[in-house]
């Protein structure tokens, strides 16, 4: 595989010889080195560039699960999962230890009720107590509606990740085989609006599906990594379903940062030596696309450098 790096040291081309985490590593060097810098919807501050791609084989069963520091894929999977499931209220993912949707309504309910409560007891009563949840933990109409039930305006609901599916079975030659969550109607709905908004397939004539995503904007140290292992886990069952072999895995975005408190971690990471991407593969062909778990995944061979923590900007 051949892909384009944009570096710091302007561009070059990365080959079989070299890792593919490079193109991760070199983003976030390039927003280190040259990035600009402004304050953001957060008010934390980010160092950004605008444009960025990177290109992931897949074929052989290789997965960018990003090496540098520990990504916990289990985690994104079920995250994948979930917007598959069109869910929108974060009760279910927390019954899986899915935690990373809590800040949001969280802040949401400190600000309408005044009331201090700390994460953990937040969580409890939204697992707990389903009335709780249905009042605190709903996120409005984010990835899961907008992907299995898009409201239309002649009153119907598409379900785009179906329609996709069949168009894989039959009509793979179709250059309309995307779906997007990007409803311009309802986006002052949602906590917060899509930021892979995109994901575009393509059927070559050897059978391999193809996938580009495109992001308005990621967060390069927490959110990209989760992001790769979501996509990839998605291309790995739309594959499966349609009797496809996985092929490339395109990704691009748009504003591409890092938040001004996360600078020093990005920089640690950026000491570390990549090690071999790990495989992931299905362990199990469902009846559809709505029969996946997480217990149908399996990765072998991930051997990353430790976690870095770093704080979610809300």
């Amino acid at each position: 595989m051949l892909g384009w790096v944009f570096g710091c040291g302007g561009v070059k081309l990365v080959g079989q010889s070299e890792h593919a985490e490079g193109q991760y590593l070199d983003l976030m060097q390039r927003i280190l080195d040259n990035g600009d810098e402004r304050i953001d919807r957060t008010g934390v501050g980010t160092r950004s560039v605008f444009g960025a791609t990177a290109r992931f084989d897949l074929s052989d069963g290789t997965a960018p699960i990003i090496t540098t520091k520990r990504v916990y894929w289990k985690t994104s999977t079920k995250e994948m999962l979930w917007f598959l499931s069109g869910g929108t209220n974060i009760q279910a993912l927390l019954r899986e230890n899915v935690r990373i949707w809590t800040d949001w309504p969280l802040a949401t309910y400190r600000r309408e009720t005044g009331e201090d409560i700390d994460q953990d007891a937040f969580e409890r009563r939204i697992v707990e107590d389903d009335e709780f949840a249905a009042r605190w933990g709903e996120l409005g109409p984010v990835y899961g509606k907008q992907w299995r039930r898009w409201s239309g305006s002649d009153g119907q609901e598409y379900d785009q990740i179906s329609q996709l599916v069949t168009s894989l079975k039959t009509n793979p030659s179709s250059r309309r085989m995307l779906f997007h969550a990007w409803n311009v109607a309802e986006l002052g709905e949602m906590a917060l609006p899509p930021c892979h908004m995109v994901y575009q397939y393509h059927v070559t004539s050897d059978g391999r599906l193809n996938c580009l995503m495109f992001q308005r904007s990621v967060d390069v140290l927490l959110g990209l990594p989760f992001n790769l292992v979501g996509a990839t886990a998605l291309q790995l069952m739309l594959a499966q379903q349609a009797d496809l072999q996985p092929g490339e895995f395109v990704w691009m975005a748009g504003d591409a940062h890092l938040y001004l408190n996360h600078l020093d971690q990005a920089r640690e990471q950026l000491t570390r030596q990549p090690r071999p991407f790990p495989k992931m593969r299905l362990v199990r062909r469902p009846d559809s696309i709505d029969g996946y778990g997480i217990d149908d995944f399996e990765v072998e061979g991930y051997d990353p450098h430790p976690a870095i923590k770093a704080d979610v900007a809300v």
